[in-house]
């Protein structure tokens, strides 16, 4: 069942992200760091982290799924999620690909990874494409490649209905200036479009705050649709992706961003990962630092006086909400 991970205050598993184990790899002492294999060795010496999140394919291409699985005994730990990472093949687009027999190749890849997730004994397939957009105007008819999304998921969800399929919207990057999916209203509609109990969205930080969104907001309006978080910070310059440290640069919207969570109807389900890129950091001091600053601003938001809190909002409070983050964090 993981490592333990769960206390009082924070009832959620942590994972993180896994290529990160790749970073410094002076400071692991215990042989080498060549293989996805090893990368799963670094985790189990993390504090306080209980699963992994893999990318299919490419941490697939050396072993089986049962080795996968006890690989994760051996140390500890659980699979979180499987995430969809497309080949370089589909450059031109994946489940939105000009080709028919490439979207249909892009599909079945999906499913693979639905498999792979049962077979690790986890739920949940996040899909992040990095390919489905365009770049220029009138490059692409919106309302084929947005039906073509829509009837992928469907297909995918009533293949593996006991699989949650979760999409990681991303507003831009260097492989697609926009996204089909560029937004949270825009995944939420989709959601809705989709119209199954098993898609939802995962959440990055990171990506909210490149699409100019308060990611507290965000979480409220899809509630109990988000299915995963990955949790990061960055400086918001244009179309970057910083995946700095929990609450480094906002804490005050990373505060909300839990408080947010604690607040889903039915209680969020899901495992709380990091999606950052620690690169010239200790990669395992940098995720017991996030997991120890998530367990802080955990306890934070559970401080919060509810009804003084109602107050400031009933009276859109700027300074009192400002008095009210001070006071919890500093606490």
């Amino acid at each position: 069942s993981g490592q333990d991970y769960c206390d009082d205050e924070c009832p959620h598993m942590f994972g993180s992200r896994l290529n990160s184990m790749k970073d410094r790899p002076e400071l692991y002492d215990d042989g080498e760091l060549s293989d996805v294999r090893h990368w799963v060795q670094r985790q189990g010496k993390i504090r306080g982290l209980g699963c992994v999140d893999f990318n299919y394919p490419q941490h697939f291409h050396s072993w089986i799924n049962t080795e996968a699985k006890a690989a994760l005994d051996e140390v500890g730990l659980v699979a979180g999620a499987v995430c969809l990472r497309y080949p370089s093949k589909f450059a031109r687009g994946a489940m939105n690909h000009p080709d028919a027999n490439l979207r249909r190749e892009a599909i079945d890849l999906t499913k693979e990874a639905a498999q792979t997730a049962r077979d690790l004994g986890c739920n949940e397939v996040v899909v992040w494409s990095a390919y489905d957009g365009y770049d220029y105007p009138f490059q692409v008819n919106y309302h084929d490649k947005w039906k073509q999304l829509v009837d992928a998921f469907r297909e995918c969800c009533d293949a593996y209905p006991d699989i949650k399929f979760s999409l990681e919207f991303k507003p831009s990057d260097e492989n697609t200036r926009f996204f089909t999916v560029p937004s949270t209203g825009a995944a939420l509609l989709l959601v809705k479009e989709v119209d199954r109990p098993n898609m939802g969205l995962t959440l990055d930080m990171g990506h909210m705050l490149m699409a100019g969104e308060n990611p507290g907001q965000s979480i409220a309006m899809v509630g109990d649709k988000v299915f995963g978080i990955q949790l990061n910070d960055g400086y918001t310059r244009l179309a970057a992706e910083d995946g700095m440290m929990f609450g480094s640069v906002h804490p005050s919207m990373a505060l909300e961003a839990i408080y947010q969570l604690q607040q889903i109807k039915g209680g969020f389900q899901g495992h709380l990962y990091f999606d950052t890129f620690p690169q010239r950091t200790d990669p395992v001091k940098e995720a017991e630092f996030n997991i120890q600053r998530v367990k802080d601003f955990w306890r934070a938001a559970k401080r919060m006086d509810r009804k003084s809190l109602l107050q400031i909002m009933d009276d859109h409070d700027a300074i009192g909400a400002l008095n009210l983050i001070d006071d919890v964090l500093r606490r």
